[in-house]
């Protein structure tokens, strides 16, 4: 019986902190979100193995928009649990998050695996398996998604996905037929609805083209792409004013669209508007010279980049710095760039710019595992007084 008392300590601290679980899912249900997270961050700080901590605190932080922190939990969810099919789709989704479908195929692979009859995971697996371009792979998930889904409301999105592969072949029948069964679903699904239009179009269906376009609208009226396709469809019957007024309103959503402004262009020259015509013209140019602008820094960056690798070979680490600095400004969004500047900088000792820009480059690829431990061996070797204020919040 000596044992007694210990075991009876164990059981009443898991106990609680399952009820703190149990606490931050209904802190969750009511809105109170950071409140559970904070509370969820408590528990997985003195109950490292508890998978459901990890689970939920993940899949909140990920509805949050805190990708990194984010993957990282559901990271430990499927390390501590593997064979739990809701715990890999839930990590894929999180990458998902992010537009990181390479990283998100694998955990939805070993989902449905797992549990071949779990829709959420085989409806996950053909949305990444489409983006990746492997159509043939992907009707397969995304048709057993439909059978195993039914008329549930998600079914919509199956079927909206199964037509991307459908006009992908160029099959606009079955693509339209797909879409039409995701509005029978969903009958306020605006993207479905401008998919329907295009697909209607190029079967010849000029009546329902259009009023499957102004649907879209009618149910989105701030979609830039949904108000040029419909602007697009008008011009293209030949109804100049209306074409306009649509096109006009996908422009001041996005005015930075090639294809909004050459449509738009054309509508106003044909309405006799020839200044306003001229005005979009320039600014299509104009357009045109800023994309150009934007690859030539690109390449620069690049070259200065491989530059200060170089140098960084050579020992002339000062030197790679700089290198690296001015190839960050020039292309801010190259992962890789940021790395190899944040490394530098770390190298030099100055930790603060070094943990935030390897912070950044995180955030801008957040399943790159390689990052990810480079950044929290950078944080245990800062010194204290170094460490940036969000590192401390974690």
């Amino acid at each position: 019986m000596r044992h007694a008392a210990p075991l009876l300590l164990v059981c009443a601290i898991v106990c609680a902190q399952q009820a703190a679980v149990e606490q931050a899912w209904d802190l969750a249900a009511k809105g109170q979100r950071e409140q559970a997270i904070q509370l969820l961050r408590q528990v997985v700080a003195k109950d490292t193995a508890n998978v459901d901590a990890h689970l939920l605190l993940g899949s909140l932080l990920s509805e949050a928009g805190n990708a990194p922190d984010a993957i990282e939990q559901l990271a430990e969810a499927v390390k501590l649990k593997p064979e739990s099919a809701d715990a890999q789709n839930a990590l894929g989704e999180a990458y998902l998050a992010t537009g990181d479908y390479k990283n998100g195929r694998a955990p939805f692979e070993k989902a449905a695996a797992i549990n071949a009859r779990f829709a959420p995971a085989q409806l996950n697996l053909g949305s990444v398996l489409l983006q990746s371009g492997d159509f043939a792979a992907a009707a397969q998930h995304l048709d057993r998604a439909i059978q195993l889904l039914g008329t549930d409301s998600e079914a919509a999105y199956a079927h909206y996905l199964r037509a991307k592969v459908y006009s992908a072949a160029g099959n606009w029948q079955n693509a339209a037929k797909e879409l039409e069964h995701a509005i029978a679903i969903r009958p306020n699904y605006p993207e479905a609805w401008s998919d329907l239009g295009q697909a209607r179009r190029l079967l010849l269906d000029d009546a329902g083209a259009l009023a499957a376009q102004k649907r879209a609208v009618e149910l989105n009226s701030g979609d830039a792409v949904a108000q040029y396709r419909l602007g697009a469809e008008y011009l293209r019957q030949q109804q100049i004013e209306p074409a306009i007024q649509h096109l006009e309103a996908a422009y001041r959503l996005n005015d930075k669209d090639q294809s909004t402004l050459n449509a738009l262009q054309s509508a106003l020259r044909q309405a006799g508007k020839t200044e306003e015509a001229q005005s979009i013209k320039q600014k299509l140019a104009g357009l045109l010279r800023e994309k150009d602008r934007a690859n030539q820094n690109q390449l620069r960056a690049v070259k200065l980049n491989n530059e200060g690798a170089a140098q960084q070979k050579a020992g002339e680490l000062g030197s790679a710095l700089e290198k690296y600095r001015e190839a960050v400004a020039l292309y801010p969004s190259h992962v890789g760039i940021r790395l190899n500047y944040a490394v530098a900088l770390l190298r030099l000792g100055q930790w603060t710019e070094g943990l935030n820009e390897m912070h950044e480059a995180l955030e801008r690829d957040p399943g790159n595992a390689q990052i990810r431990a480079a950044l929290q061996d950078a944080l245990h070797q800062a010194p204290a007084a170094t460490v940036p204020q969000w590192a401390e919040k974690k």
